[in-house]
């Protein structure tokens, strides 16, 4: 492609490239689903392979894709040889679970970089690795340990009631932000100690006031990756249908129900449906897409209906940034178990536990410290068994902890905004209030920061010797 000018021979060579990584990514990631599927409908006796998932498959094929659209765009990625081709895929930082980085980001790094080891970036590139792996080894790790008792439960057929099932989500939701934030961080932390700015990948995602506003910030390089190769794609290619057959598009507060659905509801759906698919082989991946397709639909259709009932915009935002910032929180909390959950049916039961399907039942120990209280809760239908009440207490103390840290707290890029982590620091990198902690939380070349470092990498090292996992290795 780099060599063809001809147009139409780039668009076949791009089309055959990219056939060639969907299919070895739909091998080894889906073949094993769909032909259980196709058994499970057919009532076939098919056997269906064990085929072992490489270790960040879907990360390096999109790194891949990324690159092949790149070269085929005339006027991109003209001195690209082989070698270029291999040290921009397999560099190793983002090589097992991103960030999904750009041609245009990394290529003129790697030509100007010298590769010598300079203080400057030891320094903010291991700051930046110690705070990732104190996130995941320490924060991540120490609520997995009673978030996955009560998913093991929950596979097990136990029902889980309403105070675990949430438990369960937002214990899970907090585990995965603290997980793979800490791992961008790592991996960005990796290349700037040789010179090399990786693009952010999480901006305070849990501070977000709206499901759009929550994925311009949750792993932004893959939400760059659907809506630049997915979403507006698909939008444009609808337009141009409706233009054809002389219906209007999306005109602000002005647009038709149909435009609605065919150029905003159709493609965020689609978009989150492969989203979901993407990220895992299963049923609840596809349902946790939808979902997550109908939310975004949903606050596209407020936005463009409620300048006419609320006219006023500073009274909105001002009223409704707080709620806002509630829905968006419980929305991604109710849809978190089928992300996580390793069936449908298991996602199902702690989604009925969510919303009161499975009752309320609470360790009997309240019942007998509190007998008063145990008898008016009996009169509300709560059913008291035996369950550890220390367990419970500590769980939930993990989840006030890491959510009140996720939402008052600066992010470890703005901690060291001063000395430009990331390739290109966001607009909004101030994202929410943090109570004035910014100004105490900022990096600089200090002891007392060497300090604090320091001890944070050996909290985290100390923690290491538990068995533990990424979680987006599995994808």
């Amino acid at each position: 492609m780099v060599r063809n000018e001809d147009k139409r021979r780039r668009k076949h060579l791009l089309f055959s490239a990219v056939v060639v990584d969907l299919f070895l990514l739909g091998y080894y990631k889906y073949a094993g689903f769909f032909l259980g599927a196709v058994d499970t409908i057919a009532g076939t006796d098919l056997a269906v392979p064990a085929i072992l998932l490489p270790l960040g498959i879907s990360f390096y094929t999109f790194q891949q894709l990324t690159l092949l659209a790149d070269i085929s765009n005339e006027g991109r990625a003209q001195r690209l040889r082989f070698h270029h081709f291999l040290l921009f895929v397999i560099f190793f930082p983002h090589l097992i679970a991103g960030p999904i980085v750009h041609h245009r980001e990394m290529m003129p790094q790697f030509e100007k970089a010298d590769y010598r080891l300079r203080w400057p970036n030891l320094a903010v590139g291991g700051s930046l690795f110690a705070m990732g792996l104190f996130k995941k080894a320490v924060m991540a790790d120490g609520i997995a340990a009673y978030v996955s008792p009560l998913y093991a439960d929950a596979s097990a057929g136990h029902h889980l009631s309403l105070v675990y099932a949430w438990a369960a989500a937002f214990g899970f939701l907090l585990q995965m932000y603290f997980d793979f934030s800490g791992y961008s961080e790592m991996a960005l932390g990796l290349a700037r100690m040789v010179g090399i700015k990786l693009p952010i990948n999480f901006n305070s995602p849990l501070k977000a006031t709206s499901i759009t506003d929550h994925w311009s910030r949750w792993h932004m390089t893959l939400t760059r990756f659907l809506r630049e190769y997915l979403y507006t794609p698909l939008t444009t290619l609808l337009t141009r249908r409706r233009k054809i057959k002389g219906k209007g598009g999306i005109a602000g507060s002005k647009a038709t129900a149909g435009a609605f659905l065919s150029l905003i509801a159709l493609p965020s759906l689609t978009t989150m449906f492969l989203a979901g698919l993407w990220h895992g082989a299963g049923y609840q991946f596809l349902v946790w897409g939808l979902l997550h397709g109908l939310y975004i639909s949903i606050n596209q259709g407020w936005r463009l209906v409620s300048p006419r009932i609320w006219p006023n915009r500073e009274s909105y935002n001002r009223i409704m940034r707080p709620i806002g910032f509630i829905l968006t929180l419980l929305c991604v909390v109710m849809a978190i178990p089928f992300f996580r959950a390793d069936s449908l049916s298991t996602a199902s039961n702690v989604f009925g536990g969510m919303i009161f399907f499975n009752g309320v039942k609470l360790p009997e120990v309240v019942a007998n410290r509190l007998p008063a209280l145990g008898t008016v809760l009996v009169q509300f239908g709560v059913v008291f068994e035996q369950a550890d009440l220390t367990n419970l207490i500590t769980i939930w103390l993990w989840i006030a902890a890491l959510l009140l840290i996720a939402v008052i707290s600066p992010n470890v890029i703005e901690i060291l905004r001063h000395y430009e982590p990331v390739s290109s620091l966001p607009t909004t990198i101030t994202a929410g209030r943090d109570l004035g902690l910014s100004r105490f939380l900022t990096f600089r070349f200090s002891c007392s920061w060497a300090v604090a470092v320091g001890l944070t990498l050996a909290v985290s090292l100390a923690c290491l010797p538990q068995p533990t996992s990424f979680i987006y290795f599995n994808f």
